[in-house]
């Protein structure tokens, strides 16, 4: 099935895209060796971080760190003579170029980007496993939590670099003028409440949070428009303890932790304690709210959150004290998530320059003046992550939540299609179409259905 959709889609595409491809024939030229020993590798990215090292740099643009990388390769590299062509791919175009150069099987060498949006080509493998790569240093330089964001089956696919958290975030001047003073937590801190406490701010936001300055303000934020920042709301799901996948990558959500989570969701839905409306509501919505003060919380990651402090200090948006909160767990304990970003190898069949791709990518991993290029985003190594805190703050707040972290994919097959049967059951939960266990129950059923289908087509879980 999930060949025959990848090739439905493809087709469907490759009319569409003509043009485009047509545009991009000097990428797929760009692999071929322009003399008998030397070899041209196709490095794509998607926008990342402008400047080798920081964006103040001249002349910084999305390929500039990939490029010195790249002269640097193939300067210091004595196996082969190595030209590094970088190209900067528009988010939007990813999959249609990639679906297209695998189809014409012309794939890039190497494609740098989030795990979250790349898995799926671990699973039709199209990528290379990087085990032989992967070094006892990083290993132990890199928390647990990264490598199983990038680990498939038994197999390492992308080398961890760095990367974007997500927390929720609060408006301190809200919880000041509702006197709730003494949940606040340092202007650097990701502050953990109870799930007790969490209720009690709620509940004093809605009752103490003074309406002649703060009109139509709501305690917080939810959404279930579409699948746009579902990442947050996997996180809601697992408050009371509910594991989500199972061994064998089947979704689990249909227990009493399960149920109970989704009640609780409709329990602060229907008591006023967030927006109004969440069904009908998208995250980016929610993120207008929160910077309008509308909203005391919402959700963030590391890119928005400073999004949102460049828009307060640009005269963008109102200013107001912004700061950071895990969500909390009934357990105590604070649940975290990350977007990993990474390298990947695809299988281009040409043993030569997979291996030089490898040694590319273990390159720009591991060398200890390339690594500080991963302060641009949140580093994923804890040596680069203590170089750098004085100069970037959070980054010591965000390393102590590495020991807390869940892997929200489970890393399974069909996770992009995943996404679209979560949302509904959502819209149904808010409008009261469904019970919270009929609509846990119907998540994990059409959920698992998406997953087993995929399951067959995935070379990792058909070895």
């Amino acid at each position: 099935m999930f060949k025959r959709r990848y090739l439905a889609t493809t087709i469907a595409i490759l009319f569409v895209l003509s043009v485009l491809a047509g545009c991009t024939s000097n990428s797929t030229d760009s692999s071929k060796s322009s003399s008998s020993d030397e070899v041209e590798l196709k490095v794509w990215l998607t926008p990342q971080w402008k400047g080798v090292l920081d964006s103040s740099e001249d002349g910084a643009d999305y390929d500039s760190f990939f490029k010195h990388a790249g002269e640097r390769f193939a300067a210091e590299y004595k196996d082969h003579k190595v030209k590094v062509n970088v190209e900067v791919i528009a988010g939007d175009q990813r999959d249609e170029l990639l679906n297209v150069s695998l189809n014409g099987g012309t794939p890039p060498d190497v494609f740098f980007e989030s795990v979250f949006a790349m898995g799926d080509y671990a699973h039709r493998g199209a990528l290379v496993p990087l085990n032989d790569i992967v070094d006892d240093e990083s290993k132990s330089d890199i928390a647990q939590g990264y490598w199983d964001s990038v680990t498939f089956g038994d197999d390492v696919y992308f080398f961890p670099f760095s990367h974007n958290p997500g927390t929720l975030t609060y408006n301190a001047d809200m919880f000041k003028a509702a006197g709730l003073d003494e949940y606040i937590g340092g202007e650097h801190e990701i502050k953990t409440w109870t799930l007790a406490d969490y209720e009690k701010i709620l509940n004093k936001l809605k009752t103490d949070l003074p309406k002649d300055k703060y009109s139509n303000a709501y305690p917080m934020g939810l959404y279930a428009l579409n699948n746009q920042g579902d990442t947050w709301n996997l996180a809601y799901l697992r408050m009371f303890g509910n594991q989500f996948f199972d061994n064998n990558g089947n979704l689990i959500i249909d227990d009493a932790n399960g149920v109970k989570a989704a009640n609780w969701l409709k329990k602060i839905y229907d008591e006023g304690l967030t927006n109004p409306g969440a069904e009908s509501v998208s995250s980016n919505d929610v993120n207008a709210m929160f910077q309008n003060q509308q909203l005391a919380i919402s959700f963030t990651n590391a890119i928005l959150f400073n999004n949102a402090l460049a828009d307060m200090e640009s005269g963008k948006a109102p200013k107001f004290d912004i700061r950071l909160a895990n969500i909390p767990s009934d357990g105590g304990d604070p649940l975290t998530f990350t977007y990993v970003t990474g390298a990947a190898v695809f299988d281009t069949k040409d043993e030569t320059r997979i291996k030089i791709s490898k040694d590319f990518v273990k390159f720009i991993s591991t060398d200890p003046e390339l690594v500080k290029a991963s302060k641009n985003g949140v580093p994923v190594r804890t040596t680069v992550a203590d170089e750098f805190k004085s100069e970037k703050p959070y980054f010591e707040a965000y390393s102590a939540n590495d020991p807390y972290m869940f892997n929200f994919t489970g890393n399974v097959p069909g996770y992009s299609q995943l996404r679209q049967v979560l949302y509904p059951e959502l819209q149904a939960l808010y409008t009261g179409g469904k019970t919270a266990e009929e609509a846990v129950k119907d998540y994990q059923t059409k959920g698992n259905k998406v997953i087993d289908e995929s399951k067959e087509d995935s070379v990792i879980y058909n070895k």
